[in-house]
């Protein structure tokens, strides 16, 4: 209709008294030819043809209007895109760059694509109305941008549309859908947004589809299965939704199928099998889950199968056999269980096999030995236990083979030796045990061999010097004994050995001294020696090499700083005598310097200080002597500065303070003067600072109190004198600190980490105050609190006030009057919890101070006395406990209207309030939860065995248990508390919240799969986290035994947390409740 329409418009030019009627018409902007108005056809149709030359002016005037309509898109591109364009000049548009025309002279391909610099403009001055011949627009890799036009939907003929590698913004005009001529259709690596219309369907000859790269959501249309031409589909990583459409299936010319990297759900459709031509399928990094449908057994022509990265289940279907066509096979990353199906030998053409990152259990089949073809073999990452097999050696064109962590066990065959071609072997954290076989050495291809984290034994082969192309040399963890290999670098390309935590003993292989290429280096923890300026040489690439613990001898070579790209040299507890060479200036990327506990002499040079990247320098435990310099204060990005443990002498220099990221300072044991620096406050950051044992004199600064992120404050043994400053009040953070044997006097802040100090943190001063104020306080409160209640009723109301007794380094009737005012005299409004004996309130002091306060319930005086049994129980349990997993008792208070106990504040709350909010319950994760149950068996494992007398809590549960910031746990309200007679039977009444005592595990629990009585709001637990999970549950259903004797102590459950988890032998998902009764834990 377009065209007949131009033809229209020439015919009528042609007549003299329509010509401004024309050039009125020939304005009108014209989007698609069905938005003509009728009238104007029904006119235009009555006008009567002429002669042949009519025609003539037609084939003139439509050129025109396409050569003047690329000019108008030419002038509105930037200068540099009209300079590429600049052969469009003249009216021979025919002739111009990327244009190509018909015999008529009509456009029919315009193709710019691969510009060096690229055109930059937008589409909106190409009006597409102008080519209505136009058959391919490629404009790929440019830099346009803006939005497709919509009235690209009147291209009528365009057969090949391709737009990729641009910036288009915006959504896919449903218009594009018009053009039912087209063939392919190419939108990828832009910014495109929006839906994929569902009007696709209606491009009925479209046999390429790629939209790759772009930001599209919403559902793949269901219309796309009515596209019967498709041949390819592409539409990976974008963000599409939903699940794929089942009327994919009916997409029978398909050969390649690409939906990676979005978010699809829901399974796989079954038909998908009818896709019988497809030879690449891939729908990895999405979110699909459920089986991998049988029905893919039928894609009898699939080359590749890239399933990896989602959520899929169940086992891997043994009709994957039956695709003999196979070159890829990806399953990696999914849930898959089960055994690796034999049926796999069937693929002769396979090249590559992921199926790493499952729970896929069993052996490896030996019928792996028939896949002649195959490259990669990963498998790395499941629960597969048994032998390698024996027949893995007819895999001769293997070059990767990857089996870490997973839980096999014998010993390496010696046909591992076989594969020729083998370019990487990473066996790592397995249960691999006996010698390394010699066979290895024949690899000469080999690049990584990786067998760390194994019990392996015996020597490492001599064979291995034969490596030429050896890069990464990784032995670790393991039970190796005698020697290095004397070539280990005898290609000259290892760049990462790492063969510490062995029994390795002997000298540095001379073939390592010059080993240009080494970058990284872990050879810690082992017998090895040697002296350390002969053993190693210069290593441009270097980058971090570790050396401690070790014998080695000799002076530290100079040639250290000729090691431009390092970052640590780690060398500390060896005998290293000698200076510490000045040349380490010029290893100009050093971060780390560990030379502590050594013989090292002579001062600290003060070139290091030219080492603007350090972060750690360590050199503690030598015999250093002369001042510190004050270069040190140049290093901006110090963090840890450890100098203890030396003959360091001279002040504590002023710069220092110019340290701004130093957050452990430690200058103890040394021979240091003066008085401490007031700079040092400056450092806001600091965690530690230790100044002990030396000889420092006068005031603590004021200026300290400003170290509000302090932690640990060691300034004991020193000649200081004063009193403790004022301003330390505000050290908050501060949970450590000793300033023995020092001349301080006067009272000490009012402060937790004070008044929980040991005696021997404060002993030895001139008179220090206030230290055993509150255990004094506490003792006596009994007594005054018994006579209370048994003379209440004779007592007037005046004299039933009782004494306020001195907590928090408060009067006590003055903080009896905060606590009120703070609560607006117990107002609801500020309770955060109840239990039986009382209500618990946040206060806010008027120091700033956060606390809680449980306030007993006064009601009748057998009730009263009852709550008091409560009260004293609480006191007497809490008095003397200093546990991080108990909940701190600050003071309480005594009076008339009220008792009351003044705690720490712990910000979380219960336990319970979390698990009952479900957005707090998930925040608290797996290794949340874990930690916290350790915290729990550590406090009651204190309480029962670490203190004297016991105390018995009888009351645990999720509403006693509270979180602080860091979801630690402390165990609360102590009033069912009771204190065991040591050496004497000890009986307790049954006690604990109603509703709570902990269930018992009944006989038809068995069955039931662990993974569905978890918390369901949190996914699933994996690896390490898994196998933590497993054993906390076997703790648990331990400690609810029937039998009494079979219980384990909290002394056993804490230590068993210690201890590493062991591996699980089968998948998560598969475990039964009934697996995890009757464990006994030992001690």
């Amino acid at each position: 209709m377009l065209y007949i329409l131009h033809k229209f418009l020439a015919i009528l030019s042609s007549q003299p008294n329509l010509q401004q009627l024309i050039k009125t018409l020939s304005t009108i902007q014209i989007m698609a030819s069905f938005l003509i108005p009728f009238q104007v056809l029904f006119f235009l149709m009555l006008v009567p043809l002429q002669s042949s030359n009519v025609f003539a002016s037609l084939t003139a005037a439509a050129p025109a209007k396409e050569a003047e309509t690329l000019l108008k898109w030419k002038a509105s591109l930037d200068n540099k895109s009209q300079t590429l364009l600049s052969s469009w000049l003249g009216d021979s548009h025919c002739n111009w760059l990327g244009i190509t025309c018909d015999e008529v002279g009509s456009i029919t391909n315009l193709t710019l694509p691969n510009y060096e610099e690229g055109l930059i403009g937008t589409l909106h001055s190409l009006n597409f109305f102008s080519f209505p011949k136009l058959m391919s627009l490629e404009l790929r890799n440019n830099s346009l941008y803006g939005p497709i036009p919509s009235h690209i939907g009147n291209l009528s003929k365009l057969i090949f549309l391709d737009l990729s590698y641009n910036n288009f913004s915006g959504n896919i005009p449903p218009e594009i859908c018009l053009l039912k001529s087209l063939e392919l259709i190419s939108l990828s690596n832009n910014r495109i947004n929006g839906s994929i219309p569902q009007e696709i369907g209606r491009l009925s000859s479209i046999s390429y589809i790629f939209f790759y790269d772009n930001s599209l959501s919403g559902p793949i249309p269901t219309s796309i299965g009515s596209l019967h031409n498709l041949t390819a589909l592409d539409l990976s990583r974008n963000k599409l939704n939903g699940s794929i459409p089942a009327s994919i299936g009916s997409l029978h010319n398909l050969t390649g199928l690409n939906l990676s990297g979005n978010k699809l759900n829901g399974s796989i459709p079954a038909s998908i099998g009818s896709l019988h031509n497809l030879t690449g399928l891939n729908l990895s990094g999405n979110k699909l889950n459920g089986s991998i449908p049988a029905s893919i057994g039928s894609l009898h022509n699939l080359m590749q199968l890239v399933l990896g990265n989602n959520s899929l289940s169940g086992h891997v279907p043994g009709e994957v056999g039956m695709l003999r066509s196979l070159g890829v096979l990806d399953f990696s990353s999914n849930y898959l269980t089960g055994p690796i199906p034999e049926s796999i030998g069937n693929l002769s053409k396979l090249a590559e096999l992921y199926l790493y990152g499952n729970e896929l259990t069993g052996s490896i089949p030996s019928e792996i030995g028939q896949l002649g073809s195959l490259l990669l073999l990963q498998l790395l990452s499941n629960y597969l236990t048994g032998v390698i097999p024996l027949s893995i050696g007819n895999l001769t064109s293997l070059s990767n083979f990857k089996l870490n962590q997973n839980m096999f066990s014998g010993s390496i065959p010696q046909e591992v030796g076989m594969l020729k071609s083998l370019s990487v072997l990473e066996l790592t954290e397995n249960n691999f045990s006996g010698s390394i076989p010699a066979s290895i050495g024949n690899l000469t291809k080999l690049t990584g061999l990786l067998l760390t984290s194994n019990n392996l034994s015996g020597s490492i082969p001599p064979t291995f010097s034969n490596f030429t192309l050896l890069e990464y040399f990784q032995l670790s963890d393991n039970h190796l004994s005698g020697q290095l290999p004397e070539n280990v670098c005898r290609g000259g390309r290892l760049t990462y050995l790492a063969v510490m935590n062995n029994n390795l003993t002997g000298q540095i292989p001379p073939s390592l001294r010059n080993c240009k290429s080494l970058y990284r280096v872990r050879l810690e923890g082992n017998h090895l020696t040697g002296n350390l300026s002969e053993a190693f040489g210069v290593y441009p690439n270097l980058n971090f090499i570790a050396l401690s613990n070790y014998k080695f001898y000799g002076e530290l070579s100079p040639k250290w700083g000729q090691c431009h790209n390092l970052t640590s040299l780690q060398i500390s507890n060896n005998n290293i005598f000698g200076k510490i060479p000045p040349e380490l200036e010029n290893a100009t990327q050093l971060q780390e310097l560990d030379l502590s506990s050594n013989h090292l002499i002579g001062e600290i040079p003060k070139e290091l200080g030219s080492l603007s990247l350090m972060f750690r320098l360590l050199l503690s435990g030598n015999q250093l002597s002369g001042k510190i310099p004050s270069e040190i204060g140049v290093l901006s990005n110090l963090a840890h500065l450890n100098l203890a443990l030396n003959n360091l002498s001279g002040p504590i220099p002023n710069q220092l303070g110019e340290c701004l990221k130093l957050l452990f300072l430690n200058l103890s044991r040394n021979k240091l003067g003066e008085s401490i620096p007031f700079s040092l406050s400056y450092i806001y950051g600091l965690q530690s600072l230790d100044l002990s044992q030396n000889l420092l004199v006068g005031a603590i600064p004021q200026q300290l109190g400003k170290l509000q992120t302090l932690e640990i404050l060691d300034l004991s043994h020193n000649m200081l004198n004063g009193s403790i400053p004022i301003a330390f009040n505000g050290l908050q953070s501060l949970t450590i600190v000793n300033l023995s044997y020092n001349q301080l006097e006067g009272p000490i802040p009012n402060l937790k980490a004070f008044h929980e100090a040991s005696f021997d943190a404060l002993r030895n001063n001139k008179g220090l105050c206030g230290i055993l104020l509150l255990i004094f306080t506490l003792a006596g409160g009994f007594l005054i609190l018994r006579r209370k209640i048994q003379t209440r009723k004779s007592e007037s109301r005046e004299a039933q006030l009782g004494d306020i007794f001195t907590v928090l380094g408060y009067d006590g009737r003055i903080l009896y009057e905060n606590i009120l005012e703070a609560t607006e005299d117990f107002s609801s409004n500020y309770g955060i919890g109840s239990g039986g004996y009382g209500n618990v309130y946040k206060a806010v002091l008027p120091t700033g101070q956060v606390v809680a306060v449980k306030k007993l319930h006064q009601h009748e005086d057998s009730v009263l006395i009852n709550n008091l049994k409560a009260f004293e129980s609480e006191i007497h349990a809490l008095t003397e406990i200093r546990h991080r997993n108990i909940v701190k008792l600050h003071g309480f208070c005594s009076h008339s209207k009220h008792l009351f106990l003044v705690y720490e504040f712990v910000e979380r709350g219960s336990l319970r309030m979390i698990l009952s909010n479900n957005e707090e319950a998930v925040e608290l994760d797996w290794n949340k939860r874990l930690n916290v149950v350790k915290g729990l068996a550590n406090a009651l494992s204190y309480m029962h065995h670490d203190h004297s007398p016991p105390i018995i809590h009888r009351d645990i549960s999720s509403n006693n248990i509270l979180l602080d910031l860091d979801y630690e746990a402390h165990v609360s309200d102590f009033g069912t508390a009771r204190l065991l007679k040591p050496d004497s039977s000890n009986w307790t009444s049954f006690a604990g919240s109603i509703g709570y005592t902990a269930p018992a595990p009944e006989a038809n629990d068995q069955e039931i799969l662990l993974k569905d009585v978890i918390d369901q709001r949190l996914s699933r637990p994996v690896r390490q986290v898994a196998e933590d999970v497993v054993s906390a549950t076997k703790l648990a259903f331990a400690c609810l035994n029937g039998n009494p004797k079979f219980r384990p102590t909290m002394g056993q459950v804490a230590q068993a947390f210690t201890r590493p988890s062991p591996q699980l032998t089968k998948p998560f998902s598969t475990i039964k409740l009934g697996e995890l009764f009757g464990d006994k834990v030992s001690g």
